[in-house]
């Protein structure tokens, strides 16, 4: 296998040489943020509300001053997406605080590593393959969603041992994707997307109010059912809800519109709202990468 580039402080170095210092921050104590991306056609899928994102995060850290400009970033990205000859890829750029002294407090003084590593991943969309191997089933875990008053859930940062744990506690089972709870009892999201459901023919989704992460992908989703003239709805819901819905599909932005066909050991449809907005996602990304 060939040794993939990446995109270290604005250097491309082979996989081997991509390196950060022991003593970074991202690697200490979590202190960074990032954003997966998507990239069709040698073009970064939704890249302004992901720059928009990775700013609001930089922000609630407190360094979104040394935030280069986006023209920049997304310039970085499609550097190693081309070093690499890939048309079609993941990619993940990530902005730590970088190396400071050894002590929890940050110092104002702020030099950021900032890193893009990425990876070839077959676009799906009309005339492709989805990169999941079948619908989601999906099971709730103990582990809650950590409270946006302890950690903002709106923030993407390095620190993932919510979802981590999450995930671990699927072991046991054969579900692909984790539901998670608030500490209210209130569903939220999965460890890694964000949720949505269909009764009685209105689509609905978790508010972001709650304890939930913006995803990209949920705002095209929404964009594109309200422009479909679907009734949707964001608000709190109990995992009997969801349980007892006429259809479900998780987002993320590499999997896109996943269905799912299973809630806790109960059968989902795979039905026609979730069907006509996966089609619409991937003629969106159709129109707007080719």
């Amino acid at each position: 296998m060939t040794e993939r580039t990446f995109h270290v402080d604005g250097r491309l170095v082979p996989e081997s040489e991509a390196t950060v210092n022991i003593r970074d921050r991202g690697f200490l104590y979590g202190d960074g943020v990032f954003e997966t991306l998507r990239v069709y056609d040698g073009e970064i899928f939704e890249w302004e509300a992901h720059a928009d994102r990775l700013a609001r995060s930089l922000a609630t850290l407190d360094f979104e001053e040394t935030m280069p400009p986006v023209t920049d970033l997304r310039q970085r990205v499609l550097d190693t997406v081309a070093a690499n000859e890939f048309a079609d890829a993941y990619a993940r750029l990530s902005m730590t605080r970088g190396v400071q002294p050894g002590k929890l407090t940050p110092e104002s003084r702020v030099d950021p590593t900032i890193t893009v590593i990425v990876s070839e991943l077959p676009r799906g969309g009309t005339d492709g393959d989805d990169v999941w191997d079948g619908p989601a089933t999906l099971r709730t875990v103990e582990t809650r969603r950590i409270p946006s008053e302890a950690l903002p859930a709106d923030a993407k940062t390095h620190n993932y041992l919510n979802g981590t744990l999450a995930r671990l506690d699927l072991q046991e089972s054969d579900a692909d994707e984790a539901i998670m709870l608030d500490t209210d009892g209130n569903v939220t999201e999965g460890a890694t997307s964000n949720l949505f459901f269909v009764d009685a023919g209105q689509l609905k989704t978790p508010s972001t109010d709650l304890d939930v992460l913006p995803g990209i992908t949920r705002d095209v989703v929404l964009d594109l059912a309200r422009e479909e003239g679907f009734p949707v709805e964001t608000g709190q819901y109990s995992l009997a809800e969801v349980r007892e819905a006429d259809e479900a599909f998780v987002t993320n932005t590499t999997w896109e519109v996943r269905p799912v066909t299973a809630v806790d050991g109960h059968d989902v449809e795979a039905g026609p709202m979730t069907k006509l907005l996966a089609k619409l996602f991937d003629e969106y990304v159709e129109r707007t990468h080719y």
